[in-house]
């Protein structure tokens, strides 16, 4: 007995055997009980979501001898016919070998001629964007205005591609992607029904290569079942599909959520030998990540019990509560820039190693951890504590002679320090130089941080707040807020501050508080910042650098226009400057 493929064999041949298109199926099942019928049917979506078999069922409701109905009795010779395609008043055409106009004109030769056998004279054409221009406008008027036994059933994936004179004169249904769970359930059905045994994990392997597709499905499970031997493994399946162990996954992110390196090139080696497709690894680590981040925005979208499914279910619920929220955006935005990458990578390989270590090196520092020493730090117990060399970058003259010739003392200031040491900052670019022979008592003794009492107020002062600015190393809004502020008095701890009016939407709380742990941590003592939305009679740093950044330009457009090649060019060809196009060097 000749084998039938189980896309052929399990083929639904009533509404109620269709997988999933419910959205579809009640609006025909609605019509037909109420007698309600369109003339035409278009039935759009991707390969192997049901076109066709929703038509050829809907040709049957229509020509069923019991009458027209939502539920055939599949035992009259209508339906019988139709099952095995012999049905004489249904007339399939596949519009990609039958194009032409002269084919579609022959076909509707014997359209006004009444049906043969059934209710009704159905046309099917398949696949019906491939007509021709011609062919379109030669079926217009016969789609629009068809007589009352004919019904034309039109099937398509690309909908984009038909006139808009043919789908205004047909109703219109679009059948949906299946969802892997959805066709996991379907092939569980299939395979009891087939006494043949396998593993979710196996069937979920299939249903994810599906994508979407039933039809696809059923094939890969054919193949699967050639593969297996008559059972569906899950390690067998994945072989067959070429993708990799879920196991490998589970290993990749362990590595990351220790953020062991090493685990993650001995993973790349493992694949690699297995000759994995890395480009396709990394799209499945992309949706493992989707998953957790799903659970940790949701947790109520955690998978549980029977509708998890498969191993990844349980690493997505293991994996939401030992990554941050923060990491896993991360990782899953690094693996969608490495995908762009991957084809610019020497090799497959080495761009997925480069992703995995990009995961690494920006993940953010976790709490409790210790920060990395800086180099000098790192040299430090290999020289003598009291030696020069103790500090080379220090001891090392500048490439400036200039700056380090000239030596302006400094006033001792709550400003000038960090962590309540008075000492200019090394990383100013015009401070001090100190040289190698220079005694350690060259330099003042650290007092401590002077009392904001003791002295006028420098944050008092606007020359000192845009000293102040640049030291607190505020970014983003927050830089921007205390940017358009000048000080308006310091005192009992409070630095209370003037806001340019023009900038009041930059006044936020969560600015303010980084605010003052900024100045806490550069004055050494703690600080309380109130902030006034008021005009001042001095400008602020952004008004300053606005200024400054306006006569930059006058300056340049003035040099421009007074250029004697420029003038020249005016007043030869009648030209003129286009002032926008001007732009200051530096």
């Amino acid at each position: 007995m000749t084998y039938e493929v189980l896309a052929r064999k399990w083929r639904p041949t009533t509404f109620a055997a269709m997988a999933g298109q419910d959205h579809v199926l009640r609006a025909l099942i609605n019509a037909l009980a109420g007698d309600r019928l369109h003339h035409a049917y278009l039935f759009t979506g991707t390969r192997g979501v049901g076109k066709t078999t929703v038509a050829r069922i809907l040709a049957r409701c229509l020509n069923c001898e019991t009458g027209i109905t939502p539920e055939p009795c599949g035992v009259c010779t209508s339906c019988r016919e139709i099952s095995e395609g012999r049905f004489v008043d249904l007339i399939e055409v596949d519009a990609a070998s039958r194009s032409r106009v002269e084919e579609t004109r022959e076909l509707l030769e014997n359209v006004q001629y009444a049906p043969t056998r059934g209710r009704f004279k159905v046309y099917l054409i398949d696949e019906v964007h491939m007509l021709s221009g011609a062919s379109f406008n030669a079926l217009l008027k016969t789609l629009e205005e068809p007589p009352p036994h004919v019904k034309f059933l039109l099937a398509t994936t690309d909908p984009k591609k038909l006139p808009v004179t043919v789908l205004s004169r047909c109703l219109q249904f679009h059948l949906k992607n299946l969802t892997p769970d959805r066709i996991v359930r379907h092939l569980e059905m299939v395979l009891g029904e087939e006494k043949i045994s396998a593993e979710t994990e196996a069937l979920w392997a299939l249903a994810r290569a599906a994508d979407g597709s039933m039809r696809d499905a059923l094939s890969l499970t054919d193949q699967a079942i050639a593969f297996g031997d008559g059972q569906l493994q899950a390690d067998e399946v994945a072989r067959m599909l070429g993708t990799i162990d879920q196991g490998a996954l589970e290993r990749i992110l362990e590595g990351l959520a220790s953020g062991d390196g090493e685990a993650l090139l001995a993973c790349c080696a493992d694949l690699a030998e297995h000759a994995a497709d890395f480009p396709a690894v990394l799209r499945e680590l992309m949706a493992v990540l989707h998953r957790i981040a799903v659970v940790q925005a949701v947790p109520a979208a955690a998978p549980v019990g029977a509708s998890v499914g498969d191993q990844v279910g349980a690493l997505v619920v293991a994996m939401a509560g030992r990554l941050t929220p923060e990491d896993i955006q991360l990782y899953y935005q690094i693996a969608l820039t490495g995908q762009r990458d991957l084809p610019f990578a020497p090799d497959p390989r080495s761009g997925f190693e480069m992703t995995l270590l990009r995961m690494l090196a920006f993940r953010p520092q976790q709490p409790g951890s210790e920060e990395r020493p800086a180099r000098v730090e790192e040299s430090a117990p290999a020289q003598g504590a009291g030696s020069a060399a103790a500090t080379p970058e220090v001891a090392a003259p500048r490439p400036e002679p200039t700056r380090s010739a000239t030596v302006t003392p400094q006033p001792e200031s709550g400003l000038r320090g960090t962590n309540g040491r008075s000492q200019p900052l090394r990383e100013e670019p015009d401070s001090i130089t100190v040289k190698p022979e220079a005694p350690p008592t060259a330099v003042p003794a650290a007092t401590g941080p002077a009392p904001l009492a003791e002295k006028p107020p420098v944050l008092a002062a606007p020359q000192h707040w845009h000293d102040v600015i640049p030291r607190l190393e505020l970014t983003g809004l927050t830089a921007e807020l205390v940017n358009h502020c000048l000080p308006e008095s310091v005192e009992d701890g409070r630095v209370r501050l003037l806001l340019d009016p023009a900038a009041e939407p930059l006044h936020a709380d969560v600015h303010v508080g980084r605010l003052e742990a900024a100045l806490t941590a550069l004055l050494g003592r703690p600080l309380k910042v109130e902030i006034r939305v008021a005009a001042s009679a001095d400008e602020t740093p952004a008004q300053q650098a606005a200024r400054q950044r306006a006569e930059r330009q006058r300056l340049a457009e003035q040099a421009i226009e007074s250029d004697v090649n420029v003038r020249t060019l005016i007043e030869t060809f009648n030209a003129s400057v286009q002032r926008e196009s001007i732009r200051p060097l530096g």
